[in-house]
């Protein structure tokens, strides 16, 4: 037990100690409603950046990345501010709907307008860097 745990953190402090190149962290992505902030779920992550290469595996499925997040009480037609950080230089957002569809929905000025149906919708946003992309995923029930 003991050589397991030296083993381990000799091999930590030596990919540590050779990794002399940084790489940035995930970007964050908020929704922000009524002035309050709530950060989406990221997933789907990749990254390049001084000789490194960052690279997530399977995310898990949407409506379990749905779940993580707290699904936002809105109402029909309210403006939603997305606040990404490092400024995308793309943004695509898609709406799933309860019956399975999904619709393309128009983000301007960073901001999405919230349907006019009562209902439960996922939002999924696919973001692009010059560097790398990343997708977010958050929830809102619509009264």
């Amino acid at each position: 037990m003991k050589k397991r745990i030296i083993s381990s953190i000799l091999i930590t402090t030596f990919l540590t100690g050779c990794n002399t190149h940084s790489i940035e962290s995930e970007p964050e992505g908020k929704v922000v409603v009524d002035n309050k902030n709530y950060t989406m779920i990221g997933s789907e992550y990749s990254w390049k950046g001084n000789n490194i290469e960052i690279n997530t595996k399977s995310s898990p499925d949407i409506y379990e990345l749905a779940d993580q997040f707290k699904t936002l009480e809105v109402k029909k037609g309210d403006t939603l501010k997305l606040e990404i950080e490092r400024n995308p230089s793309s943004i695509t957002a898609i709406k799933l709907n309860e019956d399975g569809t999904s619709d393309n929905v128009e983000i301007k000025d960073n901001k999405i307008i919230m349907p006019s149906d009562d209902g439960y919708y996922i939002y999924k946003l696919k973001t692009t860097w010059d560097k790398g992309k990343e997708t977010f995923i958050f929830d809102v029930n619509i009264k």
